[in-house]
């Protein structure tokens, strides 16, 4: 087999890229900018294209298909010949489809705790060696690539982002994966650039539970309200199973899991992690784990990539850095912090950094989102606005739609400047963001803040 991949850079892209080469199809590709470390990763495997750009001649009969990247445009040259010469064309979601039909494909949706609960599941699969496939959206330590792709695995672990598939495929990207068991873990209206109403959004999840293959299982989080309806909708035509927080307590390093009159010391803290466990666990149960096998393999598990990962830590000191940017990850993430460290001055920075944060109308939903914080900064960049052609929003729009209880500032030296004034004895500090505040170093951060105490 010869693939072909446009827009070959991607975060996705370029790691089923990796895994095709290693199974041993020959891998081509191209892209308009390769940043690292796809760049790194892509030479490391061979096949990092030689040169920038888009050129129609790359394409010819010899390519078996065409794997179309997000960042690709429909009017791409090569996207353009592969059509004049009837190549096979897929999308992302597409491929892995193809390449998981004949397995069982578990696939992992919702709004938030997607990466969460399938690390926790990839951790103790693991644990036991037993032998899966998986694509996973997110970098989790301990892995150089983030698909796996064989013809043996009997089981595909697959995230299930609902944004869409191609520049030509608008379907959310977990339609296509027609899940054998799927787990639905909270809906929050996101990607409001694609899904302009929350009705339109819920949709997505409906229609999702609706390509559960027959005798399919869904496993549902019952305490969410849209996830329940669906949960009770769908219990008629195929397998449902709910899950809920379980009964746990606060530890010093982590929480104390009460299950089935069995206890279980986890590294890991905070309420919604505690929910993504149950619904992990439950996955692990419908490919044959057993819920005891799976806490005990799940102890050594201290978080994924991202996700309330430490930075550093001392006596009196905590430095947290979190993916979290919507309202709900705010508030799920700020509330764990507290939760865990109730005896300290906790203090959370937020920085609203994607399309849907930073429109105006969007800025109510985040009303008390960062409520259990002692102190609570929320940052963007006018810049950043400009960049993605949104109308300007003000510090005071910001601070009303956060419900007054933040500091609103859009300069990363303020920030700083912030940081470094404050006396971080008996303290955790909580950076939240899909980016980085415009340019902060949280190792270097950490690091000067330890030297102070």
């Amino acid at each position: 087999m010869n693939v072909h991949f446009i827009a070959i850079g991607g975060s996705a892209m370029h790691n089923l890229a990796i895994a095709l080469s290693r199974k041993g199809t020959t891998v081509t590709g191209s892209d308009d900018e390769i940043f690292e470390p796809s760049r790194t990763r892509l030479e490391k495997q061979g096949i990092l294209p030689e040169k920038i750009g888009w050129e129609a001649e790359r394409i010819s009969t010899k390519i078996d298909a065409v794997i179309l990247g997000m960042h690709a445009r429909e009017d791409n040259p090569e996207l353009l010949r592969a059509k004049e010469l009837n190549i096979p064309i897929y999308s992302y979601p597409e491929y892995l489809y193809e390449q998981s039909k004949n397995k069982i494909r578990v696939v992992i949706g919702g709004s938030h705790g997607k990466t969460t609960i399938t690390s926790m599941l990839l951790h103790v699969v693991n644990e036991l060696k037993m032998q899966v496939d998986y694509m996973v959206g997110a970098q989790l330590e301990g892995y150089d690539c983030m698909v796996q792709l064989s013809d043996d695995a009997p089981i595909m672990i697959l995230e299930g982002d609902e944004y869409l598939s191609s520049p030509i495929d608008r379907r959310p990207k977990f339609h296509l994966y027609h899940a054998n068991i799927a787990i639905l873990s909270g809906i929050a209206w996101d990607h409001i650039n694609v899904f302009p109403t929350f009705e339109n959004y819920v949709e997505q999840f409906e229609t999702f539970c609706s390509l559960i293959e027959p005798n399919g299982t869904l496993i549902y989080n019952v305490e969410d309200p849209e996830v329940n309806k669906l949960g009770e909708k769908f219990a008629s035509s195929i397998n449902t199973i709910a899950y809920k927080t379980p009964q746990y307590s606060v530890i010093e390093n982590g929480t104390r899991l009460f299950f089935d009159t069995k206890t279980y010391d986890l590294n890991i803290f905070g309420g919604h992690n505690l929910q993504n466990l149950m619904g992990a666990m439950r996955l692990g149960e419908a490919i044959g784990i057993d819920p005891h096998v799976f806490f005990e393999s799940v102890q050594s598990f201290t978080g994924a990539g991202k996700r309330l990962q430490k930075v550093v830590e001392k006596d009196t000191f905590i430095l947290f850095k979190d993916f979290a940017h919507s309202p709900s990850k705010l508030k799920a993430t700020t509330k764990a912090v507290k939760e865990q460290f109730k005896d300290r001055h906790v203090v959370a920075c937020m920085e609203l950094h994607t399309f849907s944060s930073l429109k105006k109308e969007f800025l109510p939903h985040y009303k008390d989102a960062m409520a259990m914080a002692d102190t609570a900064i929320v940052y963007f960049s006018p810049e950043v606005v400009k960049h993605k052609k949104l109308e300007p929003i003000t510090k005071e729009m910001v601070a009303e739609g956060f419900g007054g209880n933040v500091t609103v500032m859009t300069e990363t030296s303020e920030i700083l400047d912030f940081i470094h004034s404050k006396n971080w004895n008996n303290s955790a500090l909580l950076m939240m963001s899909s980016g980085n505040f415009d340019g902060i170093d949280y190792d270097a951060l950490g690091k000067e803040l330890l030297a102070t105490l």
